[in-house]
This record gives structure tokens, sequence and C-alpha cells, in this order.
């Protein structure tokens, strides 16, 4: 167990701290305001917002997309140079922050900035950026990671640098109540998946990690029993504190990971437009029964600490079947066929565009080559 840790984003977290902005941007700079369709505007995060940066200097870009584009981007960074705008508020959920990570990339850097997702450009300097949440889910708020979209291509591809940490996250759970049904239920499951991506691995001998990921996972588990009773406000304060642990980077730390289930799905959703929470409740059973041999130790230690289940030969399979429940009473998707997907060429197009993008050994143990998404693709149409 080696590594080293750091996470600089100042977190502002509870009812009202939207207002915190004001504090913590400096008055002096010029602010970039990037968020998506415009429900801010509806639901009182935008005027708080405003509210928050009056008397300032600043902007606004709208209209990033659910999986943010690198044409829509390119257009945030074009207005930055344009206006000489030298600060970025994301306010929305994964996708603007991540959209919002790129454009602080891309705007210190002279060359194509596609190039920063397809490696060709090490990104070292950004803007600064902060966040406001409105979509538990991603982590993003405080993580360096990001994964955007070339919507002429259909690539889906993501990176990650410590200059696009964010240099302070508002969460507020408040802004939950106003969120579709299916946005949630695709949070819950999307948190879910990124802490199994750093625990159902191998045993490491990482006690911490594996308790904390444990315990997440419980909370998650008992939000998703809870989804019909969600209208109060623990719900939702734990609801977006357990999303935002999930992917904060310490239950990863010195502990193997896996992120196959992302990459795999991070190509269903370029290929067929599938909600990105959605593809993973897809890809994650069918891969985790294609590779039962290498996970059934930790899958047997999920069974039972976080489902309690009783142990037998058989845990580790019942492990992935209460996984598979848990996705399905949330009224996602756990088969291509149920998202509406009936193409039989998708496990063969889907292993191609993994072997393009040179994601040939994935998996904790690079296991998983472009054959083996193949046959995991298969399994779960």
């Amino acid at each position: 167990m080696k590594f080293t840790y750091s996470n600089p984003t100042v977190i502002h977290f509870g009812q009202g701290k939207i207002a915190a902005v004001a504090k913590a941007i400096d008055p002096a700079r010029k602010v970039l305001v990037i968020y998506g369709g415009g429900s801010i505007k509806t639901n009182g995060v935008y005027d708080q917002v405003a509210a928050a940066l009056a008397g300032r200097q600043w902007r606004e870009f709208g209209g990033v997309e659910p999986n943010p584009t690198v044409e829509t981007l390119d257009q945030a960074v074009a207005l930055i140079r344009q206006e000489g705008l030298d600060y970025i508020l994301a306010v929305g959920g994964g996708s603007v922050i991540d959209g919002s990570k790129y454009v602080a990339a891309a705007a210190r850097y002279d060359g194509d900035g596609w190039d920063i997702p397809t490696r060709k450009h090490k990104v070292v300097d950004a803007l600064p950026l902060g966040a406001v949440l409105t979509l538990p889910a991603t982590g993003s708020e405080s993580n360096n990671g990001a994964v955007i979209t070339r919507r002429a291509t259909h690539d889906k591809l993501a990176f990650s640098s410590d200059a696009v940490f964010p240099r302070f996250a508002v969460l507020d759970p408040d802004v939950i109540k106003s969120l579709p049904e299916r946005q949630i239920a695709n949070g819950l499951v999307d948190a879910f998946v990124h802490v199994c991506e750093q625990y159902i691995t191998y045993p490491a001998q990482a006690w911490v990690q594996d308790g904390y990921a444990e315990t997440l996972l419980r909370n998650l588990v008992n939000l998703a029993l809870q989804f019909k009773e969600r209208d109060n406000d623990a719900w939702r304060a734990n609801f977006m504190w357990t999303a935002n642990q999930a992917l904060n980077g310490l239950i990863g730390a010195g502990a193997p990971q896996d992120w196959a289930t992302h990459m795999i799905g991070h190509e269903l959703t370029a290929a067929y437009g599938i909600d990105h929470a959605r593809t993973l409740a897809i890809v994650q059973p069918a891969l985790l029964r294609d590779r039962l041999d290498d996970k059934k130790v930790k899958l047997a230690q999920m069974g039972r600490a976080v489902f309690g289940l009783a142990p037998d030969v058989d845990l580790a399979q019942r492990a992935i079947a209460a996984i598979e429940q848990l996705f399905r009473g949330l009224g996602v998707p756990v088969r291509l066929s149920e998202a509406g997907v009936t193409d039989a060429s998708a496990p063969e197009r889907v292993a191609a565009s993994i072997e393009k993008h040179g994601l040939t050994k994935l998996g904790e143990k690079g296991a998983i080559t472009p054959e083996v998404v193949k046959r995991i693709v298969a399994a779960a149409a």
C-alpha cells in the first residue's frame, strides 16, 4: 500500500451554501459561469449564483450537453479568449463540471483542444475553476478527472490532471428537490459503480479503503431502498455526500482499481446514446460474471459486508445478483435490449472502438482484452 494522496478542493456543504461563492472567488476575477440545459434558471440556482456574483464582471455560457462535446466546449474556450475571462464557475452536474475542466485546460493550450483527452497534450496548467453541484453522481466536483465526447467521430474519452481540481465546490442538498426521478436514480447507480470499480478487485490488505468503501456502498443501498421516500433533508444530504466521497480519490488510494465497466460504458454511450449510468448498470453484472474467478473473494466480502448475505459456496454469484436487483429496483435497465438497443453487431462495434482507443488491457490485472469486451457486451445483450 503505497500512495500520495491530496484533495485540494474546499467543500461548502449544506443548505444555503451557494452564497459561499461570493467569498470563494476573488472579486477581481472575470468569471465565466458554465451550465447545461437551463434548468438552473427555473429551480432558483441561477438566481442564487447571480446574487453571489453581484457587482463582479461575469458572463454565462449555457448548453453543455449531458455528454459534453468538444464542439460545444470549444465555443466556451473562444468566449474566454475573446472576453479575457480568467475564472470558471461550473454550475451543474458531472457533465457540466467535466466540460468546465476541459475548458479550463484548453483555454491555456494553443493547440487543438481534442489533444487533451487523446493524451497528445499533458495538462499542467489550467484556469482556476469552482463548482456548484446540481446533480450528485460523478464526484467530479472534487476530483481531477473528466470525460469528453467528440460528436463528429462518436469518441468519448477521459483525461485527468491535478491542474483541473476545482478550487472549491458548493454542495447544497436542496438542489436535488427539483431533479427528475430518472436523474436521481442514475446518480445512485453512477456513485455505486464508482465505489465498486475501486473495491471489487482482489484483496490488497487496504483495510481503511475497504471499510470506507463498504460504508459508502451500504449508504447507497439504503438510499436506493428508501428511494420512494426520498423527499426529506436527510436523504438528500446523505446522497449528495456519499456520491462525493465515492470518487474523491480516497478509497482508491493504495488499492487496485478496475474501471473497465466505465470504459466499456463510455463506448456504449458514444455509439447508442444511452445514459452513462445506465451503461454501467448494463455492463457491470455481465463483466463481474465474466471475471468471477478474479473477483470472487471481494465479491463474497461485499455480499457479507454490504448486502448481509449468508456465507456459502455461491456467495460471490449471489452478490452479483444482489447488485442486479438493486439496479432493477431503481428502474434502471441491466440489459442492452432493456435500453432499446438490439443491434446484433454491438459486441464487435464496442470491441473495435475499445481497440481503436488503445484500451487493450483493461481491468485491475489488464486481462480484459477487446475479445473479452466482445464477450461481455454479448452477455449484456
